[in-house]
């Protein structure tokens, strides 16, 4: 009985670390494995999805600033909003390198070896609470040569932060600008 006893215990223990030891793998998977930002596509709305026939071209995360300006509704004579004013963030690889920047309006993605798109927005989707929409672009054609030549769709996912203050705008600070913090990705695509 004490034999068995212990033969339970040693194999219940065995067990216990052979968990852990996976648990504790689960949690440090190394980035080479870790799956694209872009291998998903089908968690977005329809309207968010690249066509087929495309491929990965550029996968980034961008990191910085959006301005808002105290402005006047449109339309809405006496009302006033903070109205999007431009981007400026840089856009870095998986490892944290500056492999472009994201500036505007207008909105306008550039390489590091300087060749640059804008595009057209095509759809928009809720990015959460507190969080500006993700976004889905048709790219004009790429200005120099580099990594933005061939680039057709943009899209802007997992966003964090960039909305509009909640600070008063009104007559009295029409025209005033201020900064908010944000962060997305953003996912470039090829025709193949």
């Amino acid at each position: 009985m004490f034999i068995r006893s212990t033969l339970n215990a040693a194999m219940a223990a065995t067990a216990l670390i052979g968990l852990t030891a996976c648990a504790g793998n689960m949690t440090t998977t190394p980035p080479d494995m870790k799956k694209s930002m872009a291998s998903d596509q089908s968690m977005l709305p329809d309207t968010m999805k690249v066509p087929a026939g495309h491929q990965v071209a550029l996968e980034t995360v961008g990191k910085g600033l959006i301005t808002y300006e105290c402005r006047a509704k449109k339309d809405m004579a006496g009302q006033y909003e903070w109205a999007f004013a431009g981007p400026d963030a840089q856009l870095l690889d998986a490892m944290g390198k500056q492999v472009g920047k994201y500036h505007g309006p207008p909105a306008t993605w550039e390489a590091m070896d300087g060749s640059k798109i804008t595009g057209k927005q095509l759809a928009v989707a809720p990015g959460g609470a507190g969080n500006i929409p993700l976004q889905f672009v048709q790219a004009d054609p790429a200005m120099g040569m580099g990594k933005m030549t061939g680039v057709t769709y943009i899209q802007r996912l997992k966003t964090q932060g960039g909305v509009a203050p909640a600070a008063e705008c009104g007559a009295a600070n029409m025209g005033a600008k201020t900064t908010v913090n944000y962060q997305a990705d953003y996912i470039f695509w090829k025709a193949v």
